[in-house]
């Protein structure tokens, strides 16, 4: 049996992510979030073991490797704060957490890591991205996430171990933050209301369901022919006012768009979305 340790168990990725490896024989899943309490609460916690750890505990005289009952592999999915892309405590709090657990699990034999970055670490790239592209991240959770990426290829310099960095582009899906425009927009639907504030919806991007995300994660995490960056992506743009219509489409929902209500993101470009041949040739291959 292959024990899989999985970090931040319990949000929106996590917990698809947990109920894709338990469909997985020989696979034995060790789940940890920082509290207990909502973990119960989860179809799967009967079924896998669970540790709790807050990152904000963090002791480098503890070995974390041998407290997570020495897993063969980690998906690290953990990071705290999130929508809120902008917000300093990325690189100055979650930043210097995340490198020293993930070196204090490495120093202390864990082998095998498979974390989630983000398409924002390409920056104000447009058109395809592909992982060879040099990164150019403009926001402090990308940036945070990218100097994360680069001190643990520094680190396998001299320390032996599997590195696999999925950039996730964007997901959606049940349990996904009430901020996100799809939460957004099945709030407006359940509230009986006639209209949808958004923004031109003339920006492209690239979508998949978190069925498709957690499973691309696991089928990652699993194999080691593949490693380094790895998009998660569909490889398909489409404009967010299309995916919209789609959505309320499949739902028969009339509900009419207010295009232009808000402004467009300074965050991110109008057109991009993710080359996926390298993620093809695992899930192609499984």
């Amino acid at each position: 049996m292959k024990k899989i340790l999985v970090t931040g168990a319990t949000g929106f990725i996590g917990n698809y992510v947990i109920g894709n490896l338990l469909n997985h024989k020989n696979v034995t899943v060790i789940a940890s979030s920082s509290t207990q309490e909502n973990a119960r609460l989860a179809s799967w916690f009967p079924s896998v073991k669970y540790i709790p750890f807050n990152l904000k505990d963090f002791n480098n005289d503890a070995n974390y490797y041998e407290y997570f009952d020495q897993p063969d592999a980690m998906i690290h999915l953990a990071w705290e704060g999130l929508p809120n892309y902008k917000a300093a405590f990325h690189s100055e709090e979650n930043l210097p957490r995340h490198l020293s657990f993930l070196k204090n699990c490495i120093k202390n034999g864990l082998t095998d890591i498979t974390i989630t970055g983000t398409c924002f670490e390409y920056g104000m790239q447009e058109g395809c991205l592909s992982e060879d592209m040099e990164a150019s991240p403009g926001n402090a959770y990308a940036i945070a996430k990218n100097t994360l990426r680069k001190n643990l290829e520094q680190l396998q310099q001299i320390e032996n171990f599997k590195l696999k960095w999925i950039r996730l582009f964007y997901t959606y899906g049940r349990g996904q933050s009430p901020n996100s425009l799809i939460s957004q927009l099945d709030k407006a639907i359940a509230s009986g209301e006639k209209i949808f504030n958004m923004s031109g919806g003339e920006q492209q991007r690239d979508y998949l369901p978190v069925e498709n995300v957690a499973a691309n994660i696991v089928k990652i995490a699993l194999q080691n022919e593949v490693t380094g960056v790895i998009n998660c992506s569909s490889g398909e743009p489409v404009k967010v006012k299309t995916f919209v219509a789609n959505y309320l489409a499949q739902l028969q929902q009339p509900i009419q768009l207010n295009l232009g209500y808000y402004p467009y993101p300074d965050y991110e470009p109008m057109i991009f979305w993710g080359d996926n041949q390298k993620l093809k040739t695992i899930t192609d291959n499984e």
